[in-house]
């Protein structure tokens, strides 16, 4: 059988698979700095565009950091830097393919049903006590679009801290900022805000009553309800 031509790499992906290599294996740790560029020209044998070009590719992927007169450091790898990695891309594919919106929406009420049901179930006094406070918050904005939207991640948010797991609050981030930047002029359409905040204090209620299923119920009513009105006046 015929065995396909392995593919001939480029000087810079060779480096930086090297140094993809030593980092993994925790020759470099996070948080420690790479050697200087010309330390990596003369270890490897290259030239400083390879070396580059290799740096900048171990950025764009979220592995190390370059600040402008420093050495390159070795990222500490949290859930919030892994989902804005991942939200760069994602942003990218809705610019080519709008449509793909919908498939978002889908995955957002997806992923936040199944969140407040675990707050419902894990929600302590004090976490009840912050919802109502953020609730509280965002309808001191009501009359303020662009402070309404982030008083409204907060509030999610908050819903996704409460869940227990670290990489939701960051999926919920990364969810509104990719909607944001294609649905933001519909949340100043009069009554939508009140459609909201009513939406969220039936979510609080359902927590606050340790209640999953009416939590579920309540979370996905305001999500597809509040989709369906998004909708109806975009179109009008």
């Amino acid at each position: 059988m015929r065995q396909a031509p392995i593919a001939r790499r480029k000087l810079y992906q060779e480096v930086q698979a090297r140094l993809l290599q030593r980092i993994t294996a925790g020759e470099i740790r996070p948080g420690e700095q790479l050697p200087s560029e010309r330390e990596l020209m003369e270890f490897y044998g290259v030239g400083r565009v390879a070396v580059r070009e290799a740096l900048q590719e171990l950025a764009r992927s979220g592995i190390v950091e370059i600040s402008h007169g420093e050495r390159a450091r070795v990222v500490v790898p949290t859930a919030q830097l892994l989902i804005q990695q991942l939200a760069e891309g994602t942003r990218h594919l809705l610019r080519m393919q709008p449509e793909m919106l919908d498939h978002m929406k889908d995955a957002r009420l997806f992923l936040e049903t199944g969140m407040v049901r675990l707050a419902a179930q894990r929600a302590s006094p004090e976490d009840v006590a912050l919802l109502h406070t953020r609730l509280r918050q965002h309808r001191e904005v009501i009359s303020d679009a662009s402070h309404f939207i982030e008083r409204d991640m907060l509030f999610h948010r908050e819903i996704a801290r409460i869940s227990g797991n670290p990489i939701f609050p960051a999926i919920v981030e990364a969810l509104f900022g990719w909607a944001n930047a294609y649905d933001r002029s519909i949340v100043r359409a009069p009554g939508v805000e009140s459609l909201t905040l009513a939406e969220h204090e039936r979510i609080v209620q359902a927590i606050e009553q340790h209640n999953p299923d009416a939590a579920e119920q309540a979370m996905r009513d305001h999500l597809t309800r509040a989709n369906a009105l998004y909708r109806h006046v975009q179109e009008s």
